[in-house]
């Protein structure tokens, strides 16, 4: 039997984890069952394994697009956002 906390969590016996193999981060749905609350663990989705020469390429395509756009930016243009990003550690703060 598990408790609910005073955040309203509650700790999942060892015995459905492992049945279920629930890991850590994994979603599960809540669902009401009549008088009872059923839980239902989110399946979980194949990730699509890359090769590492294919990540690489792909990184390499990110670079240069970057780049690209750095050496086209025009200083003071819409793209210049104006800010910094130091400046949003102490915006709104009274000095």
């Amino acid at each position: 039997m598990s408790k609910v906390t005073g955040k309203f969590q509650i700790t999942l016996p060892k015995r459905l984890v492992e049945s279920y193999d629930i890991k850590i981060g994994d979603e599960v749905e809540l669902l009401p069952a009549g008088n009872s609350i059923s839980l239902v663990p989110a399946r979980r989705t194949k990730t699509h394994v890359v090769d590492p020469r294919q990540r690489l390429s792909y990184f390499d395509r990110a670079t240069e697009r970057q780049r690209k756009r750095e050496r086209t930016r025009i200083p003071g243009s819409n793209k210049d956002r104006g800010w910094t990003r130091a400046e949003l550690y102490t915006r709104g703060q009274s000095r």
